[in-house]
């Protein structure tokens, strides 16, 4: 059995055949959107990290944000090493990663904290109620790509889901899917909520039955 876990917020930018690159995302909106949930740790899987890490690299420095969430990255093979940077980034309050008992030791620099879990893989459900008994975290909202998504849909994990549709067809070249270790079931959604902006965006909110 798991701890008790937060409230699960998958928030993701999507084109209109449902591809989340290949195009170029409105970030301004998509993140004062993001605001909506408040959260108290941002979770982000280690391929979202590592594609930012050379700017990262060479990005300001002003320290912790005091007031804002936590940053967890699932980060099961040791691979994120810019823990520094995305510390004192200005963005978050603190950073810790999610390991898996079989992470090499050493690997990957030195996160202030990690929560190991699973044997081979890191156990999401049981990083996420550890989150939410060890750093009390009531609300993780998921800033990543498809394979960390679809885990954790495949896993059950995810209690809302919100889209932020935008006016364009990516084509061929684009991501498209949420696959992880398990497949993603099909299953009917209740909307919550949905907007339209003036600019030709869509924000869809659902809620996905666990």
């Amino acid at each position: 059995m798991h701890a008790r876990r937060p409230h699960v917020v998958v928030h993701v930018a999507v084109s209109l055949d449902g591809a989340t690159t290949g195009f170029d995302p409105d970030v301004g909106r998509f993140y004062a959107l993001a605001r909506t949930w408040s959260e108290d740790v941002t979770l982000a899987g280690a391929e979202t990290i590592l594609a930012q890490e050379k700017v990262l690299a060479d990005a300001p420095r002003p320290g912790p944000a005091a007031d804002a969430p936590l940053l967890a990255v699932v980060d099961g093979r040791g691979r994120v090493r810019q823990w520094e940077a995305l510390r004192d980034c200005g963005h978050w309050s603190g950073v810790l990663a999610l390991r898996a008992a079989a992470t090499p030791a050493g690997a990957g620099g030195s996160p202030e904290r990690e929560i190991v879990t699973g044997g081979e893989r890191v156990d999401l459900g049981a990083a996420l109620g550890a989150l939410g008994e060890r750093e009390g975290a009531r609300v993780v909202r998921v800033d990543s790509g498809g394979a960390l998504i679809g885990a954790l849909l495949g896993g059950g994990l995810v209690d809302e889901l919100s889209l932020l549709v935008h006016p364009c067809v990516a084509g061929a070249a684009s991501d498209r899917g949420w696959r992880g270790s398990a497949p993603v079931p099909a299953r009917p959604l209740e909307r919550l909520a949905s907007e339209a902006f003036e600019d030709g965006l869509v924000w869809l909110r659902y809620r996905v039955p666990t």
